[in-house]
Parts: structure tokens; C-alpha cells; sequence
């Protein structure tokens, strides 16, 4: 398998080369699997997993998380939805990217939040969970997370 922090923290590198179009078929593939999945469920487990890690990261949500477990959910939906026309929903990404520094996110905390992703896919998916899988959401997750920190380096924007 492959050594999921190393590849997080090399967030950026990865985002010229793009997937493949298998790569693109795996994670849409397989988050379909994770969309029959009630979001609550599927939310708590990650943000659990997130705030294990990170205890200090609570403290940016403010709202219930109920509804940030749907957020989530649906961002994540609409971008894999869009993966073979990633131009499409570039700007709903960046616009994304621009709140969160808003929130107080900061260039760190992307690897938390790739590892907890990827462990929440990996315990979600179960013996569907291989190499193949790993690696096709990892360029995924790096490609998101690289158009997010180019986006939250950004000085001149208005949110």
C-alpha cells in the first residue's frame, strides 16, 4: 500500500499531472458505492477521525455538524461527478478554498484532512479497498487540495 502522509504532504506536485481516466473510473466508481451511505454516518466518521488528529480543529465549526456531515457530502458528490470535467467546477473549488481561509484553515491542515478522508474511504469501503483505489483518491484528493491552497495563497480576492 501506499504511504498515504508522504503522498499528502507532496500536495501540489501532483496536480499538473492529473489523473487518469481509469484513476476517474475508480473514485467515481467506488464513491458510488459510498453514496448509498446516510451522509450523517459517513460524516461523523470523518470529522471524528479528523478531530482525533487534530482537537484544535473543532473549534472552526460553528454551525451544527449535522449539516456540515450534508456539505461535505454534496462537495464531494458534485466534484467526483466532475472529475473528467474538473475546468467545470473549478471556480466552486476555489470559491470553496477562499471561505475556508475565512474559517481560519490554514495550508496544514490539508494533510489532516486527506488523511482522515482517505481513512474514512478506506474504512467505508472495506475489502473494496486496494491499491488501485488508494492511489486513484490520492490524485484526486491531491489535485482538490492543490487547486484549494493555490486558491487560499491567493491575496487579491474578495470572498
Amino acid at each position: 500500500m501506499f504511504n498515504t502522509t508522504t503522498l499528502i504532504c507532496n500536495i501540489g506536485s501532483q496536480v499538473k499531472n492529473g489523473m487518469t481516466p481509469q484513476q476517474v473510473i475508480v473514485v467515481q466508481r467506488t464513491w458510488k458505492t459510498l453514496r448509498g451511505v446516510n451522509p450523517e454516518i459517513l460524516g461523523d466518521v470523518f470529522y471524528s477521525k479528523l478531530f482525533i488528529e487534530m482537537p484544535a480543529l473543532k473549534r472552526l465549526f460553528k454551525n451544527p455538524m449535522e449539516a456540515q456531515y450534508k456539505k461535505l457530502m454534496d462537495m464531494i458528490s458534485m466534484i467526483v461527478g466532475r472529475l473528467q470535467q474538473i475546468d467545470e467546477v473549478t471556480d466552486n473549488i476555489q470559491q470553496m478554498a477562499k471561505r475556508h481561509v475565512g474559517y481560519g484553515v490554514k495550508k496544514a491542515h490539508y494533510k489532516l484532512v486527506g488523511t482522515a478522508l482517505l481513512w474514512t474511504l478506506q474504512q467505508g469501503l472495506a475489502n473494496d479497498w486496494n491499491e488501485e483505489v488508494e492511489e486513484a483518491w490520492l490524485m484526486c484528493y491531491n489535485k482538490i487540495a492543490g487547486i484549494m491552497i493555490q486558491a487560499s495563497e491567493c491575496r487579491n480576492y474578495s470572498s
